[in-house]
């Protein structure tokens, strides 16, 4: 069963003021044609009465109601005529172009434009007198008007719902764009800590189960002082962190960032820490002399050979432990390779978060990095950990 489709108020409002505008001009007997007396005067009304019922499906049904109306408006001008269905009918004209189809709103006005001119050369032709230019007039502002007015009025809402919509974009994009860059900065701020925070935690964490595990007082304090050494560093490092952390002003300066320039210092301060432990640490530079690269280069590659010695004193076995840095054809070789076995002797527990950190700096950079047990020329089995970083040479900037 099909239902009839319910009308907008708007269009029940239309209906019932024309029909009673058009009733009221017919009881007074003003009329728009000049043909009296062919029919009788109540057929006016049925012109008015369609075009009142069709002002109720003027949203739901335009261009139907546009259709049926054209017929009512022609049937119109046969009878004494009625103002208010023409009205009524410009209505109905500007609805189907505002409310109807895509297509339809760029036909309608078109042709009732090509309608308009047709009508007035029409009426020229026929009359042949000046006065025929206000048939092409009236046949314009019934029809062509009330489109052109539709079509502008259509074109004004598609570009204020185009620009409703880019508006909500833009705000879904910086949102997107804003949960993108506290998640980078929660990442960044996690490898920052774990690169600075667990070279000295581990250090603490295998001295003290060595503390725990050995009853000679002097290899206690041995033990004890390197734990105090290495958790005063610690505690400087959390320190300084959580200041910048804290400082909303902008005041306050960035801590200088760790270059390769300090590789020498830390490979000290870890054959300190791993004296007793049966790790012998070498390190091997074959840069040119007074080569710089780029900071971030620079700092990913310190953080990677600070994390895989610290991975090397919690895992590795009794051996050398060497660092080879090589800068060729515009890339950064940073290579670490220790023992791989059991070892003896007490070791401090893993996360797994060092590789995902290293892995994460190099990504940042476009590098490549590879970490896993490999067997060495000799048919040792080392652990190795080797990272290519693109780096251009930037010498003449520190120059």
């Amino acid at each position: 069963m099909t239902r009839f489709p319910r009308p907008h108020r708007v269009g029940v409002l239309l209906a019932v003021i024309g029909l009673l505008g058009g009733v009221l001009l017919w009881g007074l007997g003003l009329h728009t044609s000049a043909v009296r007396d062919l029919l009788p005067s109540w057929v006016t009304l049925v012109p008015l009465a369609v075009m009142s019922f069709l002002e109720l499906l003027r949203r739901s049904c335009p261009r139907t109601a546009l259709l049926a109306s054209t017929v009512a408006v022609i049937a119109n001008e046969f009878t004494d005529g009625n103002l208010a269905t023409i009205l009524m009918y410009t209505d109905l004209m500007y609805a189907a172009v505002v409310y109807g189809t895509p297509g339809a709103a760029r036909r309608i006005p078109v042709i009732t434009g090509l309608i308009t001119v047709a009508m007035t050369i029409a009426a020229l032709a026929w009359l042949r007198r000046p006065e025929a230019l206000l048939i092409g007039v009236v046949t314009g502002l019934v029809s062509f008007g009330p489109a052109l007015t539709g079509a502008t009025l259509r074109n004004h809402r598609q570009a204020a719902e185009a620009a409703r919509l880019r508006a909500e974009q833009t705000a879904l994009l910086a949102e997107i764009d804003r949960a993108q860059a506290v998640t980078a900065e929660r990442s960044r701020m996690a490898r920052e800590l774990h690169d600075m925070v667990a070279n000295n935690l581990s250090a603490i964490a295998i001295h003290s189960t060595a503390a725990l595990s050995i009853d000679e007082p002097g290899a206690s304090a041995e033990a004890l002082a390197v734990i105090r050494e290495n958790s005063v560093q610690g505690l400087s490092e959390m320190r300084r962190l959580i200041g910048l952390l804290r400082d909303t002003s902008g005041d306050q300066e960035p801590a200088v960032a760790p270059s390769l320039d300090g590789l020498d210092a830390l490979v000290a301060q870890v054959r300190t820490v791993g004296a007793d432990s049966g790790l012998v640490f070498v390190l091997d530079d074959t840069r040119a002399p007074g080569v710089r690269l780029p900071a971030p280069v620079e700092m990913a590659a310190y953080r990677i050979v600070q994390e895989s010695l610290t991975n090397a004193l919690k895992h590795a076995s009794p051996g050398p432990v060497t660092v080879t840095l090589t800068h060729r054809d515009h890339t950064l070789t940073v290579g670490v390779s220790s023992a791989y076995g059991d070892r003896p002797g007490p070791r401090a527990p893993g996360s797994g978060a060092g590789l995902v950190g290293m892995r994460e700096r190099v990504t940042l950079l476009d590098g490549t990095l590879e970490a896993g047990p490999v067997t060495a020329a000799d048919g040792t089995k080392i652990w190795q950990v080797r990272a290519r970083l693109p780096a251009e040479d930037d010498t003449e900037l520190y120059a």
